[in-house]
């Protein structure tokens, strides 16, 4: 398939003419820390409700800042319900291929009735009747599943929202594998007796031909606050989420050269870069020549509406 730098245009410029309720979706504009988790669908951006949930978020930095969800996977899918991870690793080349994430203290519960389990939001799993025992497992609500979550355990913590365009990575995962139970794989661990619900790419013959392809494996980084990061850097950050497969992998360093501040996405051979205030693409895969998309205040706008 050619790569259609037109197509990214045009799709840019309708979001941000239908994101009616992006001001609904946004948080306080620069206020909010983005997480990154990388898996091989697309980006799934967390935006971080910082000052509303602060022990919380703390909590979960402290996971993302020190590696620990690095090469793990979603072990958890209901369609209609969660997407959870955040508990388990995964690893092709171990004798136990399947590993705990190892823990730290539990942190308090800040459930609030005005941060409900709506769709689009992360919130913390935790034991069953102890409201205080949120550790490193997480999960996306797939749904508004506040009149179930808001009211149980002290209600479920949520701490932050995936941003609009990661949502459709989200989906694309949640309704695109399928739910195997792994949860009798002995040789794979014994980690693997939660994993009765565990999305699958495909379904393995055997316990034993299980590998890293069939799970939803991520790693996890820090991306910049959004008040702490360049236009540039918003807008290459919205571009890798909104088009995961036009412009992979996500989270290239950026570049510059020739005037230009780039990232260059060796899968699908692609620049994209900003010089005098317009945003270029060059698929080499197309053409030579850099293909104008825009002004970068335009993309700006739209990549703000988007929680980047």
């Amino acid at each position: 398939m050619r790569f259609n730098l037109k197509k990214v245009a045009a799709l840019g410029l309708a979001l941000g003419l239908s994101v009616g309720a992006a001001a609904a979706w946004a948080q306080t504009a620069g206020t909010s820390t983005l997480v990154r988790f990388s898996t091989a669908a697309g980006p799934i951006d967390i935006e971080l409700y910082d000052e509303a949930a602060p022990k919380t978020v703390a909590n979960f930095l402290n996971y993302v800042r020190t590696g620990a969800y690095d090469g793990g996977f979603f072990h958890r899918l209901v369609r209609g319900f969660v997407m959870q991870g955040g508990g388990l690793r995964w690893s092709d080349t171990a004798t136990t291929k399947i590993s705990v994430i190892p823990t730290n203290a539990p942190v308090v519960n800040e459930f609030s009735a005005t941060r409900s389990n709506l769709r689009g939001t992360v919130a913390m799993a935790k034991v069953d009747g102890n409201p205080d025992s949120a550790t490193h497992q997480w999960f996306v609500n797939l749904a508004d599943n506040a009149a179930n979550l808001d009211a149980q355990n002290g209600g479920f913590t949520v701490f932050g929202r995936i941003t609009a365009p990661s949502m459709a990575v989200v989906d694309r995962l949640a309704n695109n594998y399928r739910v195997v139970n792994a949860s009798a794989c002995t040789p794979l661990g014994a980690a693997v007796s939660v994993m009765s619900q565990t999305p699958m790419w495909t379904t393995p013959a055997n316990c034993e031909s299980v590998t890293a392809t069939h799970l939803m494996q991520f790693t996890a980084r820090e991306l910049l606050r959004t008040n702490a990061a360049s236009a540039t850097e918003r807008v290459f950050n919205y571009l890798e989420a909104a088009y995961p497969s036009l412009i992979y992998p996500p989270t290239q360093a950026t570049q510059t050269g020739d005037g230009f501040s780039y990232r260059y996405y060796p899968a699908t051979q692609t620049y994209v870069g900003v010089k005098d205030d317009q945003l270029y693409a060059l698929a080499l895969s197309n053409s030579t020549s850099p293909l104008a998309l825009g002004s970068l205040s335009q993309w700006l706008t739209t990549a703000q509406s988007q929680g980047y």
